[in-house]
């Protein structure tokens, strides 16, 4: 295998594989990336049996010499592409050593057998849903925060997919707060979730939100029984699923019609709560959120740091109503947002759960606190 190739370009690649190389992995080949030579690419490759990806690299600014496959110990190679200054690499590999050239520098790196490397599934798929990158990227950043690692209940543990004609739903959930986000996608070949639980791990799709960051293209989405399979330009993704029952989200998102709907914009709560949230501890989340008489008034209070009130104009003058939430799980939603949106909060009663919604298909539901917490 010989290859010559813009550093840049071999650099951008294998940044992207690298982080599914765990160096923790039992196994020793997992702890490093496959990178197989062909005809007219190169395919950066990496997986830890759970999940997978394929990078590939072509075009203008690779030349290919001979064809064949290297096995590349992350933290070295990774260093050698960082550090060097040439703006070309060249490596050179036979079965027992790789050489590597970039500018005045020469490395020569011993290696595994590349046929011990597991294979990583690609993507060939008939049926399968295609929707824009950025729309993708936007769900998962919207939702994976809501995530729970901790429980002992899995499922918990990931983002619920679910798959119709022409949308996509994605739900995270950690039995205490709920976001939702509804996107336009198309359906190929008949392709749906149907009543299969399609239950994403939280650090797949963190891999998933990474490598969709300067995508602008459409990708394609394939759920199987037991993995789903991600495929942009350049880019396969592959992951198993999470096992276990997600719960009846539906259930647990408000349908109510005596709520009072408020009108606010992102950037000014957000301010005023990080304000008001000044005094809390781990002890006490709590922030009451008092609306009426055309302001929305944050109260908190801990033994130990004080109380504070932070008050700001709204254009709510109806009777006044108000619910104690934690100020984390609020502030998770409004991070998630551009300062400059409006968004609408539902609240019916302090025994409620509040509402929080966007025009843009997003949801998010907070469970109240007691008002006596101490």
């Amino acid at each position: 295998m010989k290859i010559i190739c813009d550093r840049e370009k071999l650099l951008s690649a294998f940044q992207k594989a690298s982080p599914v190389a765990s160096a923790r992995s039992p196994k020793a080949i997992l702890q490093n990336v496959k990178l197989e030579v062909q005809e007219q690419c190169a395919v950066f490759m990496a997986t830890d049996l759970e999940m997978g990806i394929r990078v590939q690299v072509d075009g203008e600014g690779l030349e290919i010499q001979s064809s064949g496959s290297v096995v590349l110990p992350v933290s070295q190679f990774g260093a050698i592409l960082r550090e060097s200054t040439g703006d070309k690499v060249e490596m050179e590999a036979d079965p027992n050593s790789l050489q590597v050239r970039c500018g005045r520098s020469r490395f020569k790196l011993p290696v595994q057998n590349p046929d011990e490397f597991p294979a990583v599934t690609g993507f060939e798929e008939q049926k399968y849903h295609t929707v824009p990158a950025a729309a993708f990227r936007n769900a998962i950043h919207r939702t994976l925060f809501a995530t729970d690692t901790e429980s002992s209940r899995y499922a918990l543990g990931g983002v619920l997919l679910e798959m119709e004609a022409d949308k996509i739903t994605a739900v995270a959930t950690d039995g205490r707060r709920l976001a939702k986000m509804e996107i336009k996608a198309e359906a190929i070949g008949g392709h749906a979730t149907g009543d299969t639980m399609t239950i994403i791990p939280q650090r797949s799709m963190q891999l998933i939100e990474r490598t969709l960051a300067d995508e602008d293209a459409e990708i394609d989405i394939a759920t199987r029984s037991n993995d789903v399979l991600i495929r942009t330009p350049k880019v396969i993704i592959y992951s198993r699923l999470v096992e276990g029952r997600f719960p009846k989200w539906r259930d647990v998102f408000p349908q109510r019609t005596q709520a009072v709907r408020i009108d606010l914009q992102v950037g000014p709560v957000y301010s005023a709560l990080r304000q008001a949230a000044i005094v809390t501890d781990a002890d006490s989340r709590g922030i009451d959120f008092q609306f009426g008489e055309g302001k929305l008034v944050l109260k908190a209070k801990a033994a130990e740091k004080g109380d504070s009130e932070v008050e700001m104009p709204i254009a709510y003058d109806a009777t006044p109503i108000a619910v104690t939430l934690d100020h984390q799980f609020v502030a998770d939603f409004l991070r998630a947002l551009d300062a400059e949106r409006g968004i609408t909060i539902e609240i019916e009663n302090q025994e409620s759960a509040a509402l929080f919604l966007t025009d843009d298909g997003y949801g998010y539901v907070v469970m109240p606190l007691a008002r006596d917490r101490g």
